[in-house]
């Protein structure tokens, strides 16, 4: 065969383009060195045979020998390991009974956050790396995981109390509420401490305190990510307030039971003067109807009130019955409680 040197990466179609040049300064094209299918065919028959499948697959579902070493132990149910920092039982159903609860009305509501514009699903719930001095890494730090070990938030997915504490914790998002700081921190209203994020969701839960955020366009951009809605809602927030939502992400925070409400054309947080000094109230929800106005109350800490509109982002009936349910989660489970 005549030496050559390819130019570099070389689609397969263009078998008519010069790929490289041989010794003798004439060009080589892919047509050239291209085997024909019956060389293909020949070496499939001489190398690729059913006994190296099936010698591969024979014992797939037995496994190697690491993984028959793994103890496990019987039951009807899944033993979840207490010590484990990978996987957890999730709180979702805690409290869940046979008939649903009506979602009760949100009053003085906090804001968690206040956001700009493409708040992707990735600023909401990070993927990469967890630092140690972050809520996850003091989690992981705290059951004796060394920081070489903390691997990324997207592999302790299973884990809520790692997922909820990196929760609005991507290095890279703003809150509003702050100046000139980046990361997940908020202003906690009682004392106006800045701390993190999930600290302060924590200290409001104590308080029995349900929370809001603030957000601008397409807020929920980017990836599905499911723990995006998830971790939201275990933070304590009831609703997000946008300008625009991604179609994915908002139907994810319905699923989890969150109100999505957007800002009425030409509003938006700056417009309307919030700026997370205020509580927000929303009564009628209950009664919900898909798309329609609500009115959200607003209550700023030096005592000024006025009220806005917002559309209820909750876009079918089916919707509906899932937000009224608690979520599709405890929907799906009734049904199947039901059977």
């Amino acid at each position: 065969m005549v030496a050559y040197a390819l130019k570099g990466s070389v689609r397969a179609d263009l078998i008519h383009e010069p790929i490289g040049t041989a010794t003798n300064g004439e060009p080589v094209f892919l047509k050239d060195i291209w085997p024909s299918n019956e060389e293909i065919r020949a070496l499939i028959d001489a190398h690729v045979h059913s006994d190296m499948f099936r010698t591969r697959y024979a014992d797939v579902y037995r496994g190697d020998e690491r993984w028959r070493a793994i103890p496990v132990s019987g039951g009807d149910t899944y033993g979840w390991p207490a010590a484990s920092t990978y996987i957890q039982n999730p709180p979702y159903f805690t409290g869940m009974t046979m008939e649903p609860v009506p979602p009760g009305d949100i009053e003085a509501a906090r804001p968690l956050a206040v956001f700009g514009d493409s708040i992707t699903t990735d600023h909401i719930s990070p993927a990469g790396a967890i630092k140690p001095d972050s809520p996850a890494g003091r989690y992981l730090l705290e059951r004796q995981v060394s920081r070489g070990e903390f691997n990324s938030y997207g592999s302790r997915r299973g884990n809520h109390e790692v997922m909820m504490r990196g929760t609005f914790a991507n290095i890279r998002i703003r809150n509003r509420m702050l100046d000139n700081v980046e990361g997940g921190f908020t202003r906690y209203a009682p004392t106006g401490e800045t701390m993190a994020i999930y600290d302060a969701a924590m200290l409001y839960k104590q308080d029995n305190r349900p929370l809001v955020v603030i957000a601008g366009k397409e807020y929920g951009t980017g990836s599905s990510r499911d723990w995006a809605a998830k971790g939201t809602v275990l933070l304590g927030v009831r609703a997000v307030i946008a300008e625009s939502f991604e179609r994915i992400h908002r139907s994810n925070l319905v699923g989890m039971g969150v109100l999505p409400l957007q800002f009425q054309t030409g509003e938006n947080a700056e417009k309307l003067g919030l700026d997370g000094n205020e509580k927000y109230t929303i009564t009628g929800i209950g009664e919900l109807k898909p798309r329609q106005d609500v009115t959200v109350q607003v209550v700023k800490d030096d005592g000024r009130e006025f009220s806005f509109t917002a559309r209820c982002r909750i876009d079918t009936y089916n919707e509906l019955e899932y937000f009224k349910s608690g979520g599709i989660l405890h929907y799906v489970l009734r049904r199947l409680a039901a059977a």
